[in-house]
This record gives C-alpha cells, structure tokens and sequence, in this order.
C-alpha cells in the first residue's frame, strides 16, 4: 500500500509538469515527490515575510534542466544551461560499458561535449569480473567502443586506490577510490539512466559512488565496509545506503560539490545496467537529457519522470523489487543532495 502511494504522489508531480509546461519555452515546475515530507510545512508563511522567505527557498532549491532532444546539440544545450566554469584539469565520467551488447552512451553522443571542456574520459576496473575487470582488458572495451577515438582514457585504479574521508555517512567512514582521482579537478559526470540488477536504478549517485570507486572500493561500498575482496554478501539496504556515503565522499572533495557537474541521458531504458554485456530490451521510449549540479534532485527528477511514463512498468518493478528509492532518500538525509527540485525545459 506504502509503494502503492509513492508511485501515485511520483506519478501526480511528474505529470504535473508534463501536461503545464512542455509547449513553453522555458518552464518552471517544483516537484516534491517525497512521501517523506511534508507538503504544508512548505507552504511560506503569511505576511510581509512571506515574499523574502519564498525567494530564500526558491534560490536554495537546485535546479534540473532538462531536453526532449537527444542528440550532441541537446546534450550540449542542457551543459550550457549549467553555467559551470570547470577549473583545472577536467574528468568525464562515465560507463565504458560491458561488451558485446551494453546500452553505454555513444562515443557519437557525447563527443561535442567531451571535447568542449577537454576532458579525459575516466572509470574504475569492476569488481565482478567481466571483460574490464583489469587495467588492460578495460582500456581494450574502451578501444573497442569507441572512447579512445574521441579522448585520452584513463583507468584510475590503475595503480591501485587512494582514500577518501566520508563524513556523516552511515555506513562507511572513508571511501577507496582510483588513485588517478586526485589528478583531476573538476569531474562531469555523464550517466545513462536506467535500471540495475542490485541497485534497482543508475543514475549520478551511482555513477560517483560505485562508478568512480576502485575495485576494492567497489566491493567495500557493496558490503557496506565488510569486505575490500568480494563485493557479494553484504545486506541490500547498507549497500544502497553506502552508495549515498561514498557519493557524499567524493562531492565533498570536490570543493563541496562545486567542482563537479551531473547530466543523466534517459535513453535506452532497460531494466539492466550498461554493467551487464546482454541487457534486457527496453520496453518503455525514451525520455530526454537532464542535468544539474545536485545529484539527488537529478536522480529524483528521473525517478518521477519515469513513474510519470505510461509505458514504464518493468522498470518501476525494476526499482521497487530492489527498494532502489532508499538510495535517495538516504543520500538527502546525509546531506548530499535534495530531493527537491524545480524542472525547467530548455527546449523551444
């Protein structure tokens, strides 16, 4: 009954803003999604002051923006929206992919936008196995998919791990990511959004949790700090819960979140990760670009658009089978993002 209402309160926000502003130009919705909070504590209260706290609530809470179009001129178009000035030697995480049939994104996707902020393309080795489970497997996938042609590639748990301080976490009290991370200053973080085996979705905390943690580090995060070897066994909620510690580790790191930027491409939305070599086949359309400087509100814009998609059903199992929402409500509780957000189009 409890997930019943959740999809019906994520389903309402998110078709809000489908049916009142997709024909604008530029459109503003606030969508609170969150069974969590509290609708009418939200409300501004009444009298002078009520005008200069409404402004104080606007200016606090982040921003999505978002395209319908998903090509290299809308994802560059929702990069742009961002105003970000990244400082000093730029990474571009992102999913290299599992071969031989994964949904990474496309080198041809991503290359305008790679190559505008010069970045080099990074990621971890898995720790499951797989065909990038070593160094140089991995740099051969990324060859063969296509990153090499377009960036310099680099493995940053190539040589080995270093550690990262995590603080108000729950679970995890530091964080082992690729020792290259400290190379970089700013990182963009682009993520395909879709389903996960264990997860229940993959979005940007994903991608700065596990996506940017070293193998070690992987299997540290999904035992909840159990086990640096083996990345099974561990308890389904901690490993979500953890995610949201290892993400609030690096976004700290990063000057407090403002070295470094998330956009999410809903594309390709099978109920499995880019991490699995022969996803499911999607059965639901394609969506848009997102993007932000919060990570929680930009996986939380997602979820509601996808709970708004008529033909969404598999995923929604998908996400729920695994209590996938936990991640974020977690990670808002710890201090890494909001779940609060105001969705704005940047299409014409």
């Amino acid at each position: 009954m409890k997930k019943m209402t959740i999809a019906l309160l994520l389903m309402l926000a998110a078709w809000t803003f489908l049916i009142t502003g997709c024909s604008q130009t530029t459109e503003k919705v606030s969508a609170d999604s969150s069974p969590a909070q509290n609708t009418a504590s939200a409300l501004p209260p009444k009298g002078e002051d009520a005008n200069s706290e409404t402004q104080n609530q606007d200016k606090a809470t982040p921003i999505v923006y978002m395209t319908r179009k998903i090509t290299p001129e809308g994802l560059m178009t929702v990069y742009k929206a961002l105003e970000w000035t990244p400082e000093g030697k730029v990474a571009v995480k992102l999913s290299t992919g599992e071969p031989p049939a994964s949904n990474y994104l496309r080198p041809e996707l991503i290359k305008d936008l790679v190559q505008q902020v010069n970045g080099t393309i990074v990621e971890c080795n898995t720790a499951y196995g797989g065909s990038r489970a070593s160094t140089a497997m991995h740099l051969q996938v990324a060859k063969d998919h296509g990153f090499t042609a377009i960036a310099d590639v680099d493995i940053m748990d190539a040589d080995g791990s270093m550690s990262l301080p995590v603080t108000g976490g729950t679970h995890l009290k530091e964080n082992f990511v690729g020792s290259h991370f400290a190379n970089y200053d700013s990182f963009l973080v682009l993520s395909h959004f879709k389903g996960h085996a264990m997860a229940g979705f993959g979005g940007a905390i994903k991608n700065i949790s596990i996506g940017i943690a070293s193998s070690e580090g992987k299997s540290w995060i999904h035992t909840a700090g159990n086990s640096r070897t083996s990345p099974w066994g561990g308890d389904q909620d901690d490993f979500l819960e953890s995610m949201g510690d290892a993400g609030k580790a690096v976004s700290d790191y990063l000057k407090n979140g403002k070295n470094i930027v998330y956009i999410n491409v809903m594309n390709r939305l099978s109920v499995d990760c880019d991490c699995n070599g022969n996803p499911a086949e999607p059965d639901m359309h394609d969506i848009g670009i997102l993007a932000s400087t919060d990570p929680v509100a930009l996986d939380q814009a997602c979820i509601d658009l996808v709970y708004a998609a008529p033909d969404s059903k598999s995923l929604i199992n998908r996400i729920e089978s695994r209590n996938g929402l936990l991640t974020l409500e977690h990670a808002e509780k710890i201090g890494l993002g909001s779940r609060k957000y105001k969705l704005v189009s940047v299409d014409d």
